[in-house]
């Protein structure tokens, strides 16, 4: 089995995140749990938001932001077959533009475990 890491890209303005009524923000929640159950046999880290941000360089450490909204860590035996779980994903449909990228994460040579 390898890892993939998926990381949430969000499409909506803060405008159009703060009008989602606590009703949408419910379904949705229950829409990700029951993802997230049928997918629980490969999900290696359900992931979580993300918030604060900071880039590190050689010349200092400055706050940044992005599309990045969250991140989940799931395993398969195929990147086509990591990519069909989130094909499905509640994100998608919470606003118009969402995407997931889905990344391989294959072990480092040498290492086991």
């Amino acid at each position: 089995m390898t890892r993939f890491l998926a990381i949430y890209h969000g499409a909506a303005d803060p405008m159009e995140k703060e009008q989602l009524s606590e009703a949408e923000q419910a379904e949705f929640m229950s829409a990700w749990a029951s993802w997230a159950q049928s997918n629980g046999h490969s999900l290696v880290d359900p992931g979580a938001p993300l918030y604060l941000k900071k880039l590190v360089t050689a010349h200092g450490v400055e706050d940044f932001t992005d599309s990045k909204t969250g991140y989940a860590i799931v395993e398969a035996t195929s990147h086509d077959e990591a990519v069909q779980m989130f094909a499905e994903h509640p994100h998608l449909l919470l606003h118009s533009g969402n995407s997931i990228e889905v990344l391989e994460c294959p072990a480092v040579p040498g290492q086991t475990g």
